[in-house]
């Protein structure tokens, strides 16, 4: 891993192999997995739990998947040899710096693809009577209401630092120092984190009682959708050089749900403003994300993958 002029606690420069980077990405991807089942497999000789306490102790193995991978991804670029906390921390796109531009920048632009989503919600509301009133009113409510529910917790906290963490922060330093190029890696990550969600198909077939086809069906949808993510927020990650872009966008993704972009009682208006949201979304694709939006200098930048340098 090459590093950058601005950054004078990191003064060394780490490679591994390509098919290193790659079996560690692989084994971090079925790791994720195999320890969430880890509480099926417990619960099965104990007692029955509540589906909370069931779901506290994936959280848990959530946790401990991701420590494994920070400590694997540590050992594997040698990250102790780095100067300085700060130093090891920016490899996993851990920043202070420009918080507010990595927050508000991707979140503004991933809500353009949920132009018709808003104009739905927004004529769903206005159509009724008091209707952004008793919208208002129902905020403090739903807060709460998410606060007691544990699938609100791993959809909107848990889920997506987890994966953020494991699938971006830990798997792209791997690879970038295996050699491989910010494009090809923009395309190969979602690779794994798509084999990490195969296992709604057992969830959805030997839990849940769908058939085969239905329960195929689904999950093919749902990879589908995770690799075209995973597309984006590896692209966040590499031209941000910032974490927390995009487990901004995951959060906002998972609260959304897939973008609407046609309802029959809108007379088109919604569609309209599904297709203006994606022609605006991906005008400002590149622009939003230069790299110099989310660091000091473009020639000196604080990134730890040296996108900015690169990019001259």
């Amino acid at each position: 891993m090459s590093t950058t002029p601005a950054d004078e606690d990191a003064s060394i420069s780490i490679s591994i192999s390509k098919s290193a980077g790659v079996l560690a990405c692989g084994a971090m991807a079925v790791f994720y997995v195999a320890v969430l089942y880890a509480p099926t497999g417990l619960l099965r000789m104990t007692t029955p739990v509540s589906r909370e306490h069931y779901f506290l102790r994936r959280f848990v193995c959530a946790a401990v998947s991701t420590l494994v991978s920070v400590a694997a991804t540590f050992y594997l670029l040698r990250l102790g040899e780095l100067q300085g906390v700060s130093a090891m921390l920016r490899v996993f796109g851990l920043r202070t710096d420009h918080l507010w531009q990595a927050v508000l920048i991707p979140l503004s632009l991933t809500s353009l693809m949920y132009l018709g989503s808003f104009v739905c919600k927004l004529e769903a509301h206005t159509s009724s009577q008091n209707g952004w009133i008793s919208c208002v009113k129902e905020i403090p409510q739903g807060i709460a209401r998410s606060a007691r529910n544990v699938m609100s917790w791993r959809n909107y906290f848990v889920a997506p630092i987890t994966e953020e963490v494991v699938f971006r922060a830990c798997m792209i330093p791997l690879l970038l120092c295996a050699g491989f190029s910010t494009t090809l890696i923009i395309f190969l990550c979602p690779m794994f984190f798509s084999l990490a969600h195969l296992n709604h198909f057992i969830e959805l077939y030997y839990q849940g009682g769908h058939s085969f086809s239905r329960a195929l069906l689904v999950v093919g949808f749902q990879l589908c959708y995770t690799v075209v993510f995973g597309w984006y927020a590896a692209f966040l990650f590499i031209r941000t050089g910032n974490l927390i872009a995009p487990i901004v966008a995951h959060i906002f993704c998972n609260y959304m749900g897939l973008p609407t972009f046609h309802a029959s009682h809108m007379r088109g208006l919604e569609t309209i403003a599904f297709l203006a949201g994606v022609v605006g979304f991906f005008t400002l694709l590149f622009p939003a994300t230069r790299p110099n939006l989310y660091n000091h200098r473009i020639t000196g930048c604080n990134c730890w993958q040296t996108y900015c340098i690169l990019q001259q």
